[in-house]
């Protein structure tokens, strides 16, 4: 069953694992762990923190989210959804803050697997994720113009604006040798896969440019330059410095964090679904997810998520199981372990171009441009989320996108709850083969039925009582019948217990027809079932309107 608690790694292990399985992981798990080296890395930076924490990241949530995962063949690591929250917190907290957020994140993100939250999480609307993703893709292609042109900016804006500002006002001052690195890593990485898809073009880009700028002595910025030397181990693990003061400030950031992991990753194991013939888990992964989240601030590292692009490249290259995502953070241990010292002469102009390309395969301009052509309510839902993204602020644009389906939702499904009066549909011959069942001849005078279709809950319940108010002249009996109402919530069985209450004023005994079992339970706990009378809730419309002649009979003594 997809919402069992048990990690992917243990039932492949239990159905077996042969030597041909472990060649194909071992290889897919090397080539995942250099395509992932440079994005790592690149992420890291345009988040605000130093090189060597994406590879920390890389490592040890790699490692862990394999081992726990719910899918078979997920990869985690940092990834450019978190890059615009991350870059808010380390700019307004530090690190610090950053740490202490992700590991409250991580907490969140195990709670709701272990609450079982990971199906109701595929239900966040699509124009919203488009939306916010669409607007990070643009932060992010607009971060990576000063690298891009060496623009000598030293103080950069942290918001959209800002940003565009700063690259203005600099624009005179920008680099040809810096524009040249850029623009040659660009054209690698375009051109590359169409020699071949087996090394990714970004790790090319990355030793040719690294090559040029060394040979020509280009005066272009390096992580050296930028940042100083790279570590060549991890770091020991220690728990951060924790300010209770800035907890409350960090719920909502971490809350975000939480959501953005929990959709890219249960998106990321949908996809390795659908290229692998497998079903994932998806609570299972939202612990894993969580897990790594709050061990990999103890390494210096930053959030991590599934990553789509690297877990489709794991399928690609013939991974089957989470050992291929263990030796991918291998990989970049042994990596980080051999080369680090190199990793310095890396030029930021080469990370732009390569940040830049993930920005356009996340911008999703496609969908989004398709969207615009869908209800107005849809286009609203994205444009807002697109909008608040770029010049408000990620959290606030998923809270906001989430409050603002909701509201569109319950009101469409208000739209589709409908009340009929019966009688005159009969009498109008409209709706009577819906109403075959009911002889008009057999419906005795004083006697007035309504049916209500669709969903009965609160954003039906005033339109409810609206279209019961249409009968000028209260009736002896009033029958409802409620043979397609599945579920019933508080605010339509208050609306039920008003019109029995106006129904005793006026004289007029209220009688249910065809009630359900879940709204016949919620009558029974709320006392109403009492209230009406037993014998007035019936199973079908003949014994409702047998009934009401027996309540005129009684009437007319």
């Amino acid at each position: 069953m997809s919402s069992r608690l048990v990690p992917k790694l243990v039932s492949c292990l239990q159905q077996g694992y042969s030597r041909s399985d472990l060649s194909r992981d071992l290889m897919s798990g090397v080539i995942v762990g250099i395509v992932a080296l440079p994005l790592a890395i690149a992420f890291a930076i345009a988040s605000g923190v130093k090189p060597e924490q994406g590879l920390f990241t890389a490592i040890v949530a790699g490692f862990l989210i394999s081992a726990l995962s719910g899918s078979r063949v997920q990869i985690g690591g940092p990834t450019g959804a978190f890059i615009v929250v991350v870059f808010g917190i380390v700019h307004q907290h530090g690190y610090g803050g950053l740490a202490v957020a992700t590991m409250m994140a991580g907490a969140m993100l195990v709670l709701m697997g272990l609450a079982r939250l990971g199906g109701v999480i595929k239900f966040i609307p699509y124009p919203m994720t488009v939306g916010f993703t669409s607007g990070i893709a643009l932060i992010i292609g607009t971060t990576q113009l000063k690298d891009l042109l060496g623009l000598p900016i030293t103080d950069p804006s942290p918001d959209f604006i800002g940003k565009i500002g700063d690259c203005a006002a600099h624009l005179s001052g920008f680099s040809p040798h810096a524009l040249l690195v850029g623009g040659l890593s660009l054209a690698i990485i375009l051109v590359w896969p169409k020699i071949t898809r087996k090394i990714p073009g970004s790790i090319i880009a990355i030793f040719a440019a690294t090559a040029l700028v060394q040979i020509l002595e280009l005066p272009v910025a390096t992580i050296g330059s930028e940042f100083g030397s790279v570590p060549s181990l991890l770091p020991a693990p220690k728990l951060p410095e924790i300010d209770l003061a800035m907890i409350p400030e960090l719920i909502s950031p971490a809350l975000t964090i939480a959501l953005l992991g929990a959709i890219e990753s249960l998106l990321s194991a949908v996809v390795a679904d659908g290229m692998t013939g497998t079903r994932h888990r998806s609570n299972m992964e939202l612990v894993a997810q969580g897990v790594a989240n709050l061990v990999t601030p103890l390494f210096g590292g930053i959030p991590a998520t599934g990553a789509i692009a690297r877990t489709a490249t794991n399928v690609k290259n013939g991974g089957r199981t989470p050992v291929a995502g263990i030796v991918h953070a291998i990989t970049l241990l042994l990596i980080l372990v051999c080369f680090a010292r190199w990793a310095t002469l890396i030029p930021m102009a080469c990370l732009a171009a390569v940040l830049l390309v993930v920005a356009y395969h996340m911008s999703e301009w496609k969908h989004f441009v398709k969207l615009l052509r869908s209800p107005r309510a849809d286009i609203l839902v994205m444009l807002t989320t697109f909008v608040l993204t770029v010049f408000v602020d990620l959290t606030v644009a998923i809270e906001t996108g989430v409050v603002l389906s909701a509201l569109l939702f319950m009101n469409r499904m208000a739209n589709a709850a409908e009340v009929k009066y019966i009688k005159k549909e009969i009498d109008e011959d409209f709706g009577t083969e819906d109403h075959a069942d009911i002889d008009p001849q057999q419906i005795p005078d004083g006697v007035e039925i309504f049916e209500v279709y669709g969903p009965f809950f609160f954003g039906a319940a005033n339109q409810f009582k609206d279209t019961l108010s249409i009968v000028e002249k209260p009736p002896v009996v009033l029958i409802l019948r409620l043979r397609h109402i599945l579920t019933i919530d508080a605010t339509a069985l208050r609306a039920l217990e008003d019109v029995l209450d106006k129904s005793r004023h006026d004289g007029t005994r209220l009688i249910l027809s065809g009630v359900h079992a879940q709204p016949l339970e919620t009558l029974k706990r709320s006392g109403l079932y009492e209230k009406i009378g037993t014998e007035f809730v019936l199973e079908d419309i003949h014994s409702a309107v047998s009934t009401a002649r027996k309540v005129l009979e009684i009437e007319e003594i």
